[in-house]
C-alpha cells in the first residue's frame, strides 16, 4: 500500500527504532490516505446489489487543469431484482447523461456521495446490462487528494490515489471490497506532448486528434476501484524484461526525465527482486501483461496493479510496493479490518529482500527494528474493529498493520517451520476460490491449518485478534553433568492475553565458548525444561535470531544443584489433583514414559495406561497409587479422584 515520509514526530520516532538500519535510513515510511484522516464511511449496502464484470473508462484530463471529465461504462449482473443502480461519487463530480441503449436514464445524486440511477424497467436477478455516466468537474480537495494536480522541476503533472475510499472522488465506481472489476479499458485523453500510464498494457499505438492524444490501456486481470490508476506528465520511458522463460514479461518504468538518470540505477534489482518473490512465492500473478513503476508526486509509493506509483526508489519501497502484487493485488483483502492481509505481508516479504540478499544478521537487525516499534507501545490489535476502520490512521497503522503483523508473520514461519509455512502460503495464493479476488483472514487461517495439520486458533486470538506481547523471564539450572533445567516465567503487556503459547528459542554459552540453541515450547508460567547441555552455562539469551515479539526479557543463572544431585521425582508433575476425568503426568523435555500403573487404596491395579494424558472417568472416587515407569527410572505419586 502507500507508503510516505514521516512528518517531523514521527520521524524522530522512526529514528529512534531504525537508524542503524540501512534499509529505513533514507526511507521514514507510514501509511496515510488520499482522503481525510478520519471518515464517516460505511460499507454501502446500496452497491451490493449488483456485480460489476467490465468497465469502459474515458477520462480527459491536462496536467495543467485540476479538472477531470469522462465516460464510464459499465456491464454489470443483477444480484437481486432491481430497480435502480448506485454508485459512488463525490458530491462536486457533476453527471451530465447516464444512457442505457441509447435511452437517457433518471438519476439523482444525493448527500451520501451517492449516484442513484432508475432503471427503465425491473432488472431480474442474473441478467446484465450496460450502462454509461458522463460526468466532469474538480475532484474534492481533502486530506491527500485522490486526484492531484502538481509541479516537478516546472512541468505539470496530474496522477491519481485512490486507497483506502478515494475511488468515488475522481469518477464514478463501486469501491466496496466485495466486487472485482473483471477486467476494464482505459482511454486516457490528454495534451499529445505528454505521456498518459494506466494499468495493464497498451493494446495499440496511442491516436493523435488534433492537439490531444489518447492512449488506450488494458488490464484483463480483476481488479477493485481503489487500484485504478491514472498519471499524466511528460515522462522518460526506461524499459527492463522480469522472469525467465517462459514467464517473461516487461518491466516499463515512467520517470520524470531530470530524475531518470539517478534512478535508473536503481531499477536494476526490480527484475532481481522480482525473480526472489517468483522463486519463494509463484510466478508473478500480472506476467501477462507488465510491471513497471510510474513516479508521481505524492510522498512515498502505491501498487496499483502493474504500476507501482513512486516517489523515490530506495530498495525497500520497491520491494514494498512489489510484494502487494501477491498480497493486496492478487488477494485482496475483503475488508478494511483485514487490511493486515495486505500490509503486514508486503512488510514481510519486503523484509526477506534484506534476508536473501543481504544475509542473515541483516534480517535479524531488520526484525530487531520492528519489535522495537511493536513494543514502544503496551498494545494494539493486528485486526482492526469496526470502529476503527473509520480512520484511516488507525488502518494504515505502521506499528500494528505493517510492523506487528510482518512479525506474526516470521513468528507462524518459526513456529510452522519454513516447508510448512511456505507451501501453505503458496496454496493460499493458488486458491481459486481466493486469486484475483477477495481473502479474509480466516481464508488464510484455514490454509495456514491445512498444511500444518493442528489448529492455530490460540495463536490468532493472542496475536492477530488481541493485543500486546509478552516478556520473557529464563532462568537456568546446572543439575547434572551433561542436564541444565530452564524455568520460562512471562508477563503479558496487555490484559486482553492471559499467556502468549509459543515455542522459545534460546542460546546458551558455556565458559569455554561453547554454544547451543535451544527451542522451549512454553505453555504455562513456571515451566520447566530438563535439557540436555554437555556444559555449564555460563550465560543464556532470549530468541537471539529475533523470532518472536516481546520486550524487557531477563534471564538468571543459578548455582548448580549440591552434588549436581538432580530428583527426577520433583519434576514429574500430574495434573489436575484432584482429577476428574483427565489425569495429565508432565515430564521433562528428555524423559519418555514408558508405562503408568494405577492401584487403588488396597493395592489393586485398575488401570493400566502407556500415555501422558490418563482418562480417569470411570474410576472410583477415592485415593489411587501412581507408578510411573520412565526412561530415566520409576516413579511413584498420588492423586485424588472426584
Amino acid at each position: 500500500m502507500k507508503k510516505f515520509y514521516h512528518t517531523i514526530i514521527l520521524y524522530i520516532t522512526c529514528i529512534s527504532f531504525a537508524q542503524s538500519n540501512k534499509q529505513w535510513n533514507n526511507l521514514m515510511q507510514a501509511e496515510k490516505k488520499s482522503a481525510s484522516s478520519t471518515t464517516n464511511l460505511t460499507v454501502n449496502q446500496n452497491t451490493a446489489n449488483y456485480d460489476i464484470s467490465y468497465q469502459k473508462l474515458e477520462f480527459t484530463v491536462n496536467p495543467t487543469q485540476y479538472l477531470v471529465s469522462g465516460k464510464i461504462t459499465t456491464t454489470f449482473t443483477a444480484v437481486t431484482n432491481m430497480n435502480t443502480i448506485t454508485f459512488d461519487k463525490a458530491n462536486e463530480l457533476i453527471v451530465s447523461s447516464v444512457t442505457k441503449d441509447g435511452v437517457n436514464l433518471a438519476f439523482v445524486g444525493n448527500i451520501n456521495k451517492e449516484l442513484v440511477i432508475t432503471l427503465p424497467s425491473m432488472q431480474t436477478t442474473g441478467t446484465s446490462a450496460t450502462i454509461e455516466v458522463t460526468y466532469s468537474g474538480a475532484p474534492p480537495v481533502n486530506g491527500f487528494r485522490a486526484f492531484t494536480r502538481g509541479l516537478h522541476n516546472g512541468s505539470p503533472i496530474v496522477y491519481t490515489l485512490s486507497e483506502p475510499y478515494g475511488a468515488r472522488d475522481w469518477w464514478p465506481c463501486k469501491q466496496d471490497l466485495n466486487d472485482k472489476i473483471n477486467s476494464i479499458d482505459v482511454y486516457i485523453t490528454a495534451p499529445s506532448q505528454y505521456i498518459a500510464v494506466s494499468n495493464g498494457i497498451e493494446p495499440e499505438a496511442p491516436v493523435i486528434s488534433g492537439a490531444d492524444k489518447t492512449t488506450h490501456f488494458h488490464h484483463g486481470y480483476a481488479i477493485p476501484a481503489y487500484l485504478i490508476c491514472l498519471s499524466v506528465t511528460n515522462y522518460q520511458v526506461y524499459n527492463q524484461v522480469g522472469g525467465t522463460f517462459p514467464n517473461q514479461y516487461p518491466i516499463i518504468n515512467y520517470l520524470y526525465p531530470e530524475n531518470a538518470a539517478t534512478i535508473i540505477p536503481k531499477l536494476d534489482q526490480t527484475p532481481l527482486i522480482l525473480n526472489l518473490y517468483s522463486n519463494l512465492y509463484e510466478v508473478y500473478p500480472f506476467k501477462n501483461e507488465k510491471y513497471g513503476h510510474l513516479q508521481f508526486g505524492w510522498g512515498g509509493g502505491m501498487e496499483h496493479s502493474t504500476v507501482s506509483s513512486m516517489i523515490g526508489f530506495e530498495r525497500s519501497l520497491i520491494a514494498h510496493e512489489m510484494a502487494h502484487q501477491w498480497f493486496g493485488d492478487k488477494i485482496t483483502c475483503g475488508t478494511w479490518k483485514d487490511i493486515w492481509l495486505n500490509e503486514s505481508f508486503a512488510t514481510y516479504v519486503a523484509a526477506q529482500v534484506i534476508e536473501n540478499f543481504d544475509g542473515i544478521p541483516e534480517f535479524i537487525l531488520e526484525k530487531q527494528n520492528m519489535i522495537n516499534y511493536i513494543t514502544s507501545l503496551p498494545n494494539g490489535a493486528v485486526y482492526l474493529n469496526d470502529s476503527q476502520i473509520t480512520s484511516v490512521n488507525n488502518i494504515f497503522d505502521q506499528r500494528t498493520s505493517y510492523n506487528k503483523g510482518a512479525m506474526v508473520i516470521e513468528m507462524l514461519r518459526y513456529k510452522m517451520g519454513d516447508t510448512v509455512f511456505f507451501q501453505a502460503i503458496r496454496e493460499y495464493l493458488a486458491d481459486p476460490n481466493l486469486a484475483y479476488k477477495y481473502a479474509v483472514t480466516t481464508d488464510l487461517q484455514i490454509h495456514l491449518e491445512s498444511v500444518y495439520g493442528s489448529s492455530l486458533q490460540e495463536f490468532f486470538n493472542d496475536w492477530i485478534y488481541n493485543q500486546g506481547y509478552p516478556s520473557y523471564d529464563i532462568s537456568a539450572q546446572k543439575i547434572s553433568a551433561t542436564q541444565t533445567k530452564f524455568i520460562i516465567n512471562q508477563t503479558q503487556s496487555d490484559p486482553s492475553v492471559s499467556f502468549f503459547k509459543m515455542p522459545v528459542p534460546i542460546r546458551v554459552f558455556g565458559a569455554a565458548g561453547q554454544v547451543l540453541d535451544l527451542k522451549l515450547q512454553n505453555n504455562s508460567n513456571g515451566q520447566i525444561f530438563i535439557e540436555n547441555v554437555p556444559f555449564a552455562v555460563t550465560s543464556l539469551e532470549i530468541d537471539p535470531d529475533k523470532h518472536l515479539i516481546s520486550n524487557e526479557n531477563t534471564t538468571t543463572i543459578l548455582s548448580p544443584l549440591a552434588n549436581e544431585n538432580f530428583d527426577l521425582s520433583n519434576n514429574i508433575v500430574i495434573a489436575p489433583n484432584p482429577a476428574s476425568d483427565v489425569l495429565r503426568i508432565i515430564v521433562p523435555s528428555f524423559v519418555t514414559i514408558e508405562n503408568v500403573s494405577i492401584s487403588n487404596s488396597i493395592g489393586q491395579k485398575v488401570l493400566n495406561d502407556k500415555q501422558e494424558k490418563v482418562l480417569v472417568n470411570n474410576l472410583s472416587n477415592g485415593i489411587y497409587h501412581l507408578e510411573i515407569k520412565t526412561s530415566e527410572g520409576l516413579i511413584h505419586k498420588k492423586f485424588i479422584k472426584n
